[in-house]
């Protein structure tokens, strides 16, 4: 069979793992009116994604990230499969979505390689893993590649793609198309490193974070709307080198850095270094965590969901 052309549906995706990543990637594909199908070997996890997928996709709708008649469209094929050969048959996009093991997505990707057709592209969801080791085992690697979206993958618009040493051009092309008729926005990872660009970022920040909290400088929730509201919604502008370059008026970075480079090196001197989490600290993490969102878990996750559709919707907007 020949490959769809860049930006043209799939004539199907399969999704290998129905966690919250793999019901995310079927809810995005499904609203776009894609044919998908989905499976878990882990007969309770497949059980919860026969309602949560299609929860997912439906409320795409109610935040104005998909139509109805798309929507509707794309469950009316989506497919809950009964073994991995089902799932992948004719599928032209395979994301592999399964836990963050080496091993287990080594042995999957290698059984799905043999399986997959021989014009599909081949993708893991891993969110640090090496290329190269995690396709180490698959015959064709050439159409193996990294597509790490972020948590939700229907509503946050950013990917991750990493190619590995034997990725040819055409898959990576085929790849960027069917991302880009998703609506994504592909960042190209040149070199990989452990965690890529986002999860390192957001190791680092979340690091100082928890020493904050441990620390007792501030309360979980107060400093969670801290982040949200103060950097996090800064950089959403443009990332911060743009916001640092912006902010300095019509002199850009170069008076910024002037001006506040020391406040900055005097930060990053101070910063924690600290790089296990003890398991006392992991009990008292937790208990902070609990403490502040337990009972309020299924509120907070819809108002996240309202937000972050709020968020694309203007960042759209301002592109246009």
């Amino acid at each position: 069979m020949t490959a769809s052309p860049p930006g043209v549906m799939p004539r199907k995706v399969a999704v290998i793992g129905a966690g919250d990543i793999g019901c995310g990637w079927a809810a995005l594909c499904a609203s776009a009116g894609w044919p998908v199908s989905i499976f878990d070997g882990n007969a309770r996890v497949t059980e919860r994604a026969i309602v949560e997928v299609p929860r997912r996709t439906r409320a795409l709708v109610a935040h104005q990230r998909a139509t109805l008649g798309m929507v509707e469209r794309g469950l009316l094929e989506y497919q809950q499969a009964k073994s991995l050969l089902q799932a992948v048959s004719d599928a032209e996009w395979v994301i592999e979505a399964i836990t963050e093991d080496l091993i287990a997505k080594q042995r999957l990707l290698a059984a799905v390689d043999e399986m997959a057709l021989p014009g599909a592209v081949i993708s893991s969801s891993s969110s640090g893993l090496h290329p190269k080791d995690i396709f180490a085992m698959c015959r064709g690697s050439h159409r193996c590649l990294v597509v790490h979206p972020l948590n939700p993958p229907e509503f946050v618009p950013l990917v991750e793609v990493l190619t590995g040493p034997h990725t040819t051009p055409a898959a990576l092309q085929q790849a960027h198309g069917f991302l880009r008729a998703l609506g994504r926005v592909p960042i190209y990872v040149k070199k990989p490193v452990p965690g890529y660009v986002v999860g390192r970022i957001a190791a680092a920040v979340w690091r100082e974070c928890i020493d904050l909290v441990l620390s007792g400088v501030v309360n979980v929730d107060d400093l969670d709307r801290a982040v949200s509201l103060g950097p996090a919604l800064g950089w959403a502008a443009g990332g911060p080198h743009l916001t640092y370059h912006l902010a300095a008026g019509d002199q850009g970075v170069k008076i910024f850095l002037q001006r506040l480079l020391q406040s900055f090196e005097a930060w990053w001197g101070d910063l924690k270094t600290w790089s296990r989490l003890e398991p006392d600290q992991q009990r008292a993490l937790i208990q902070a965590i609990e403490q502040a969102y337990t009972s309020k878990v299924g509120m907070l996750r819809e108002a996240r969901d309202r937000r972050l559709s709020a968020i694309i919707s203007a960042l759209e907007q301002s592109r246009q």
